[in-house]
């Protein structure tokens, strides 16, 4: 670990600025991914009925006559928690807003089902097959979603070489600025340990064990608002010793899944 801290001494500043504008990036992108939070729509239709809870079997006690507004205050999946001008608060469904307008005098839009409720979702669980450098490589990650377009994520990964084998695990910070889309670009950066055995055939082998940092950059692709398909590309960079470094670069595909 001394040679991790001297690194971060030296270098670690490329790491944190970058942590910082992902950061900056995610952050901002979520408060535009908040939706329809917040908006004042007025009612178009004779009324608008407001329901204990987000279903047609909750029992409907508030009625919004036409002309009158509804502030929404958050969405479940097809239905709206919205509030009154009286204060009163309930449900509505999507169907009931499609015809109200907005303060512009616009008519009412709405984002797909699908990746709405994906961005409540917080954790994520998968599994991947690749290439680390010309060898075979499996990898597992948990990740867990901070905010919809920032997640902190744990990867695990073997890789199983012809004269050597190498275990590796590392702790990423994802940016996912478009979350909201169904197919979906993301980066991170990250810092970890990589373990290198060589086969106990091999002459004066030497086992080693080292600090590393990698960046990532991916696609994802919801495939159902459950379940995700992965393509990543990581450059991996192990400190060896104080004065050398070894890079790997590691592509794989796989799937995840919401819980």
């Amino acid at each position: 670990m001394m040679r991790a801290a001297r690194w971060l001494r030296s270098k670690g500043w490329v790491l944190v600025r970058t942590a910082t504008v992902l950061l900056s990036i995610s952050f901002g992108w979520s408060a535009h991914a908040a939706g329809d939070a917040g908006e004042r729509l007025q009612v178009t239709d004779p009324y608008i009925e407001l329901r204990t809870g987000p279903g047609r079997g909750f029992p409907v006690f508030y009625v919004v006559e036409r002309n009158g507004w509804i502030e929404v205050e958050m969405r479940h999946t097809d239905w709206f928690k919205v509030r009154a001008e009286g204060g009163q608060e309930g449900w509505v469904d999507r169907a009931q807003l499609e015809n109200t307008l907005t303060e512009a005098g616009n008519k009412k839009t709405f984002r797909d089902i699908l990746l709405d409720d994906y961005l409540s979702r917080r954790l994520e669980v998968g599994g991947g097959w690749g290439h680390f450098e010309s060898d075979p490589m499996l990898k597992l990650w948990v990740s867990y979603n901070i905010v919809s377009t920032l997640a902190l994520e744990v990867t695990a990964g073997q890789v199983q070489g012809t004269y050597s084998g190498t275990n590796f695990w590392h702790v990423n910070l994802l940016a996912q600025p478009w979350s909201d889309r169904r197919l979906e670009p993301f980066l991170g950066i990250g810092v970890g340990r990589i373990y290198y055995t060589p086969n106990a055939s091999l002459i004066s082998a030497v086992s080693n064990n080292s600090d590393m940092a990698d960046a990532m950059v991916g696609l994802r692709y919801h495939v159902t608002d459950r379940m995700i398909v992965r393509l990543d590309w990581t450059e991996y960079t192990a400190f060896l010793s104080d004065t050398q470094t070894q890079q790997y670069r590691a592509l794989a595909i796989g799937l995840s899944f919401f819980f």
